[in-house]
């Protein structure tokens, strides 16, 4: 496994060590003492898998007093995967980290506690799949509108074209309108 750096410290693009041959290939996707060499102690709780249409933008979500930590990868197709500081007196708060997942690059992301995390679908379809070191509570569920200019996020979508979005994702505040108490503090 091969832990890339990224310009936020904790968040890690991972390629892993792919043995192919006429056959197919075979990849190792998570193996916890592997991942503690690289610096990842992360416990994981839940495993996720979302299926997304072409055009589809999920996010940016996290949750609050259950915050999680997350590893994710595409099996089927491409997104462009985010992930957004939004920790509150951390010297990367506000700052944003992409990079192109797919079945055929067959990278991840380790996405820390703290973060809204987003990806806009590439392909005709993308299977998604995700660790997250705790479970999902409703109660604790927030996010931050995709799009907010606040971020700059330089998301591929075509000019023109408007995602795929859900009621909840178009409804996200901007984290200039987010609510007091509504945003994570850096540890």
């Amino acid at each position: 496994m091969n832990r890339i750096d990224t310009a936020i410290p904790g968040v890690y693009i991972l390629e892993p060590k792919v043995f192919g041959d006429d056959r197919g290939y075979f990849l190792e996707t998570y193996n916890r003492e592997i991942f503690a060499g690289l610096g990842i102690t992360t416990t994981f709780v839940q495993d996720n898998h979302s299926r997304s249409s072409n055009n589809v933008l999920r996010g940016l979500h996290y949750q609050l007093g259950r915050p999680q930590a997350k590893l994710v990868r595409v099996t089927t197709g491409e997104v462009f995967d985010v992930a957004v500081d939004v920790r509150r007196g951390s010297p990367t708060f506000g700052k944003w980290v992409g990079a192109r997942l797919s079945a055929e690059n067959k990278r991840m992301m380790y996405i820390p506690e703290g973060f809204a995390h987003g990806f806009y679908v590439m392909t005709e379809i993308a299977d998604f799949q995700y660790k997250c070191s705790d479970f999902y509570v409703p109660a604790e569920d927030r996010g931050l509108l995709y799009n907010d200019p606040a971020f700059e996020i330089a998301w591929p979508i075509p000019a023109g074209v408007a995602p795929t979005l859900s009621d909840k994702d178009r409804r996200h505040p901007t984290i200039e309108t987010a609510p007091e108490g509504h945003l994570p503090a850096f540890q």
